[in-house]
């Protein structure tokens, strides 16, 4: 157990989208990202692009509304 809700991160086939974000977020996440590797092992942390899917499928995933909602449709 890390003690962060995001674990280890596995290569996926990546789709290309642009995201537009806060520079403090930007921060936040490239911050995280250094911590990910410390807890994870990583000898280096991964880029805030490999980063933030994983952390927006576990939010996703965690979300019972939507959850709830993608079960009615």
């Amino acid at each position: 157990m890390t003690g962060l809700r995001l674990g280890p991160v596995e290569d996926q086939k990546p789709v290309k989208t642009t995201l537009e974000i806060s520079s403090a977020l930007m921060r936040d996440i490239v911050e995280y990202a250094e911590v990910h590797a410390r807890v994870t092992g990583r000898s280096a942390p991964l880029s805030p692009e490999k980063l933030i899917p994983p952390i927006v499928e576990l939010f996703i995933a965690g979300d019972r509304a939507f959850i709830k909602q993608r079960k009615k449709s």
